[in-house]
């Protein structure tokens, strides 16, 4: 075989690169491995679930309701229709929630707005929220910037920090605004973040403050992670010398080096690949440079359409406090206001998270789902005769509608769209309204990075522990081969310190 003019070159710059360049990038590479285990147990920040704080939340006392919500949003001065409203209890007192630009209470006992809430306030919150415990709350101070553990919730800002003084060293943060516990941590939650999301994310508060300098951060050391991979992948190669015949039984016998040198190249063809394609699509997940801002169809028109228009506070009689209790049963904990098709509805909410929807007017059962035909109808008036290409139910998930944070409603109806992007528009029928809506980047985004950054496949990631011990085995493979890397990158370091101070 003729040698290929200038590969000697390429090889020697090709293994100096990675042999010196590997070394910080195989730092990175275990400190991402290490942490992406964490995360299958630890998903994100420290936060109050949805579950945590609808059971700490006290039940609707219904009794003392005053004001309508027409009434209350009237007291607000909202001067329009609020995107969301509920009805919910607020220091111990019941009050209502519309969302606009922002969040707006008030209280529904007397009308008042909720304008602040003082230190006072905070720690009478904390020791409803946290009950009888006989636990001793100390105010910790007001949070006018995020800390490591409000990064998620700035939007509540400012907060109160309260320390409570129990055995998983608890600590609440109060939003002034809401009057709520916004944030909730504790001891074990703040030790598992630093193994797992903050190293994985880079979710470090100097850094994360400054929104467009963390994305670019990720986005640079991705990519170059990216390269360091190729990289590493194209020096296996160019190193790899087969013996004539070729026998695949040997295949170990072929790696050029000896000692840790072997098992690094060795550990790097067998989990490199994957190395490669879990950074990359990281990188994705970023959405640089956008390329996988979605286009597709203008949808406002067709929910407005599945509406019936917006939240008219109107449409919701005035009910009497024993009407509303037996229409929403007991221990509701929640009133949520939506419109149908043009009709009013409540959805009621538990302390164990279950929805009831049920109409408003008058207060009793739902009128039932929207038929697929007439939603057919709503989503051709929306983008014209032509736009539906196929319209199916779906009574169990697809590979793009599916559960992953939480259960998306089922049945739903699905809809394919024939404009140049493709969309897919998946609609509950139940509620009417829009769940997800997908173009063909979207869809290719969901395969590229939750399959090959998460591994989500239907056929394994439903099955645990299976899919656990898979993404553990592969997270350690990478690891080890990252840190034999660092380690011989740091002999060789050495080394040459060491020749440098010889005489």
């Amino acid at each position: 075989m003729m040698p290929v003019p200038g590969l000697s070159h390429v090889r020697w710059w090709a293994i100096r690169i990675h042999r010196y360049a590997g070394i910080p990038f195989s730092l990175l590479f275990a400190a991402w491995f290490v942490s992406g285990i964490a995360m299958i147990y630890a998903r994100g920040m420290p936060a109050l679930s949805p579950e945590t704080r609808l059971a700490r939340m006290p039940s609707l006392d219904f009794s003392r309701v005053r004001l309508g919500p027409s009434e209350a949003a009237e007291a607000a001065r909202l001067g329009g229709h609020p995107d969301r409203a509920a009805l919910l209890t607020v220091m111990g007192r019941p009050a209502y929630r519309f969302t606009t630009r922002g969040d707006v209470t008030v209280f529904a006992d007397t009308g008042e707005l909720l304008f602040g809430v003082d230190p006072g306030d905070a720690l009478s919150v904390a020791a409803r929220f946290v009950g009888d415990s006989g636990a001793r709350l100390e105010h910790a101070g007001v949070l006018h910037e995020a800390d490591q553990w409000t990064l998620v919730e700035r939007a509540r800002l400012p907060m109160h920090r309260i320390r409570v003084n129990d055995r998983a060293r608890t600590e609440l943060y109060v939003s002034e605004r809401t009057g709520e516990v916004a944030v909730l941590t504790t001891r074990g939650t703040r030790a598992l973040a630093w193994v797992a999301a903050i190293p994985h994310w880079l979710y470090f508060t100097p850094l994360r403050l400054n929104g467009p300098l963390w994305a670019q951060t990720v986005i640079w050391l991705a990519a170059a992670g990216c390269a360091m991979a190729l990289l590493g992948l194209f020096v296996g190669l160019l190193q790899f010398r087969p013996s004539r015949p070729f026998r695949f039984r040997r295949l170990l016998e072929y790696a050029p080096y000896r000692g840790w040198m072997r098992w690094h190249y060795v550990t790097g063809f067998v989990f490199g690949l994957f190395t490669l394609t879990w950074v990359f699509s990281g990188l994705l997940s970023m959405d640089p440079w956008g390329w996988a801002a979605e286009g597709g169809v203008d949808t406002a028109r067709l929910e407005r359409t599945l509406t019936g228009g917006p939240l008219e506070l109107g449409l919701f009689p005035k009910a009497e406090p024993d009407v509303w209790a037996a229409a929403a049963g007991n221990g509701v904990k929640e009133l949520r206001f939506l419109r149908i098709q043009g009709r009013p509805h409540y959805v009621a909410v538990g302390g164990d998270g279950r929805e009831t929807l049920m109409s408003a007017s008058p207060p009793g059962p739902p009128a039932g789902a929207v038929s697929p035909a007439r939603l057919l109808d709503q989503v051709r008036g929306a983008f014209g005769d032509g736009a539906v290409v196929e319209s199916e139910t779906l009574t169990a998930y697809d590979h793009y509608y599916y559960p992953r944070a939480g259960a998306p409603p089922l049945p739903v109806v699905r809809f394919k769209l024939g404009d140049a992007d493709r969309t897919w528009l998946y609609i509950d029928p139940a509620r009417s309204r829009l769940m997800r809506r997908l173009t063909d980047r979207g869809r290719l985004d969901r395969w590229i990075y939750n399959g090959f950054h998460s591994l989500d496949f239907g056929f394994w990631y439903h099955n645990r522990p299976a899919w656990d011990i898979g993404v553990i085995v592969l997270s350690i493979g990478g690891l080890a081969t990252s840190l034999i890397g660092m380690g011989l990158g740091f002999q060789r370091v050495g080394r040459a310190l060491r020749r440098t101070r010889t005489p």
